[in-house]
């Protein structure tokens, strides 16, 4: 078994696009060995990274957030169980604020689907409180 991948095999392997594991180069978040004839080399551990991320990514971490969790690793491997715990544990609470959030806004559209009323002075999802209305009368460009 190779101790290393080319690109190619370390996007086959990780279900990733080759595109994709330059890009996370670029962000810092991987790390290759380049070759004499300048060819990507991966450590055949930095799969399981490779999967850390994408889990992360879809559980809405930003990758500035990822790479600043993942910074304290040593290079060219991925966490250990320990440090996986650590870091998932890390994001937990956010997660949390996310879904409690989601589901305000959930509830929030639940009571507003078809009423129709378009009033932008009480509507709570596009003016909660009214604060638009500080800034004066009239139309107010939102998001």
């Amino acid at each position: 078994m190779k101790d290393e991948l080319t690109v190619g095999e370390m996007a086959k392997r990780s279900g990733v696009a080759v595109s994709t594991l330059h890009f996370y180069e670029t962000k810092g978040l991987l790390r290759s060995r380049r070759t004499a004839g300048n060819q990507r080399r991966y450590p055949r551990g930095l799969l399981r990274l490779v999967a850390i991320i994408r889990i992360a990514q879809r559980a809405g971490i930003s990758l500035a957030e990822i790479k600043g969790t993942l910074s304290s690793l040593p290079e060219d491997r991925a966490p250990t169980v320990g440090e996986w715990r650590r870091f998932s544990a890390s994001w937990k609470e956010r997660l949390d604020q996310r879904i409690k959030a989601l589901t305000r806004l959930r509830d929030d559209m639940e009571g507003c689907i078809g009423c129709g009323c378009l009033s932008m002075a009480v509507c709570p999802l596009r003016n909660p409180q009214d604060v638009l209305g500080e800034d004066g009368v009239g139309p107010v460009l939102l998001d």
